[in-house]
């Protein structure tokens, strides 16, 4: 396991994606998110099917394209609208801040859906991670923003897609998959478009600059994390993934001129502090269960 490469790759992935957000929401100022999501879609989309082609998978075999693929895209394809319409509207701090809640949506999926066991430790941890998200979206209060649903939305997507990764043929090629998953993305945008107000407007100069910069920095995000997942230890490599509100804040800060307050700061450190408590007990739980099953067998 080569972590240090690792480490970076995963610090380098955030950065990646932040970046992606940032030329999304900067786009969303003068083009329909529905259209953006479209390009995008196409942009990526063919980035992946190349690199499956590349790798010898055929995109169009009768496996990859089984009810659990296509159940996989679909939720990539309500997450993908939801988090980029709640970039649109919303403070990019706060939309990275209330997707670091996803990991523990992913350990509650598991839990109600798959049997997994959760003890009564990290359930604690996930209600304050959630608590956490309460602050941040404040439902009721004085700040309350409604676009942040949006994100709770891309949160409770991104769990289902991941959980039904865990539970789909592995035989199906990740390039193949994430080509899916962006491919789904085009006729999710163009609902969008004939659903929503707002005409598709031609591109300019700048404009295709933001759209390229979102492609090129949403690819280079993912092959980070596949890179880094390959060549480092998990354990030591998944904490490193909260960086990227490290830099959408920095990002909102100074491209946007955000400034988040004290209850978004103090939710998000309380949604940080439990995914990371929850994932390493997982890792803990997981090494027992190892040492156990090798007593047993020996």
């Amino acid at each position: 396991m080569n972590n240090v490469t690792g480490i970076l790759l995963v610090i380098l992935a955030m950065a990646g994606f932040s970046l992606e957000d940032m030329f999304i929401k900067q786009l969303a100022k003068s083009v329909p998110v529905g259209q953006i999501l479209m390009m995008l879609g196409l942009g990526s989309g063919t980035v992946f099917v190349i690199w499956a082609k590349l790798q010898g998978h055929r995109v169009l075999a009768p496996r990859n394209w089984r009810w659990q693929p296509v159940l996989r895209a679909s939720l990539e394809a309500l997450a993908a609208v939801s988090f980029a319409s709640a970039l649109a509207v919303v403070d990019i701090s706060t939309v990275a801040a209330v997707f670091q809640a996803m990991p523990l949506a992913v350990t509650v999926g598991a839990a109600l859906f798959l049997g997994e066991d959760v003890g009564w430790r990290r359930w604690s941890a996930i209600l304050v991670g959630f608590a956490g998200v309460l602050m941040i979206v404040r439902p009721g209060l004085a700040g309350f923003e409604p676009g942040v649903l949006l994100v709770l939305i891309s949160v409770v997507a991104v769990a289902a897609r991941d959980l039904m990764t865990r539970v789909m043929d592995s035989a199906v090629p990740s390039a193949v998959v994430s080509s899916q998953a962006f491919g789904s993305v085009i006729p999710a945008g163009l609902v969008m478009l004939l659903v929503l107000p707002g005409e598709p407007v031609a591109l300019q100069g700048s404009q295709w600059g933001m759209l390229l910069g979102g492609v090129i920095f949403g690819v280079l995000g993912y092959y980070g994390i596949v890179t880094a997942t390959r060549i480092g230890n998990a354990a030591v490599i998944t904490p490193f993934r909260y960086s990227r509100l490290v830099f959408s804040t920095l990002i909102g800060v100074v491209v946007f001129a955000e400034a988040p307050d004290g209850m978004t700061l103090i939710g998000s450190a309380l949604i940080i502090g439990s995914g990371l408590y929850t994932f390493l007990r997982e890792r803990r739980l997981a090494r027992h269960s190892a040492r156990a099953a090798a007593v047993a067998a020996a």
